[in-house]
C-alpha cells in the first residue's frame, strides 16, 4: 500500500515538473527569455512559488535539466571500448542524440536556451548532472585510464573544444531556422576534431 502511494506521489511530482516546463517552454517561444521569470512560469502552468523551488532551483536550472539530461541515452554504448574507433563514435553519438533532443524541443526553444544571460550554460557550473560535456569527459578520462586511447591534448582542452565546436554547431541550426542538416555537420566537425586529437 505505501509502495503504491509512493508511486502516486513520484507520478505527481512528475506530472508538476511537466507542467512547469511547458509552462517555460510556452513563455521563452512566445515572449522570449527576458519574460521568462519564475513567477511568470509559475502563473503559466498554476503552480506556487514553492513547488517550482521544490523542484528546481532556478529557471536555468529548470532549462537546463530538460536540455542537458540526454533522456534515453544508451548507458552500454558508453561502457569501456575497446578500440580508438570505438571510442570517436560514442562521442559522436552523445551529441548526435543531443542533436535529436534539441530538434524534438524546437529551433524557438533552444535559440532563446542558448542565451549568454543564461548561467547555466557556464562551463564551470555544469557539475551537478550529467551534462554532454561530463558525460563525455568521464567517459575519455576511462578510456585513457584503461590505456585504450591517448589525447594529444590536456583532458580539460579538449572537452572546451568539443563544447565549442557543438555550440557553433547550434548556434548555426538556429541562425538558418532549423534549415540545415544539424547531425550532419554535428558528425562531420566532431569528427575531424576527434581524428586529430584522439590516437
Amino acid at each position: 500500500m505505501e509502495r503504491n502511494k509512493l508511486s502516486k506521489q513520484q507520478q505527481k511530482s512528475q506530472e508538476t515538473k511537466e507542467r512547469i516546463f511547458r509552462a517555460a517552454k510556452v513563455i521563452l517561444q512566445k515572449q522570449g527569455y527576458q519574460e521568462m521569470s519564475i513567477k511568470n512560469i509559475c502563473k503559466e502552468a498554476g503552480v506556487s512559488n514553492g513547488s517550482f523551488y521544490h523542484h528546481f532551483k532556478t529557471k536555468d536550472d529548470l532549462l537546463s535539466y530538460y536540455i542537458e539530461e540526454q533522456p534515453g541515452l544508451k548507458a552500454e554504448l558508453l561502457e569501456l571500448p575497446k578500440d580508438v574507433a570505438m571510442a570517436k563514435e560514442a562521442i559522436v553519438y552523445v551529441y548526435l542524440h543531443y542533436v535529436e533532443y534539441c530538434e524534438s524541443l524546437g529551433v524557438g526553444f533552444i535559440a532563446e536556451y542558448y542565451n549568454t544571460k543564461n548561467q547555466a550554460l557556464h562551463p564551470e557550473l555544469r557539475s551537478e548532472r550529467p551534462y554532454p560535456i561530463i558525460t563525455v569527459r568521464d567517459y575519455v578520462n576511462r578510456a585513457m585510464e584503461a590505456g585504450v586511447i591517448r589525447l594529444n591534448v590536456a583532458l580539460e582542452d579538449f572537452t572546451t573544444d568539443i563544447r565549442m565546436i557543438v555550440i557553433g554547431n547550434v548556434f548555426e541550426w538556429c541562425l538558418r531556422g532549423g534549415k540545415t542538416n544539424f547531425a550532419n555537420n554535428m558528425r562531420r566537425s566532431l569528427g575531424k576534431y576527434l581524428d586529430s586529437t584522439i590516437d
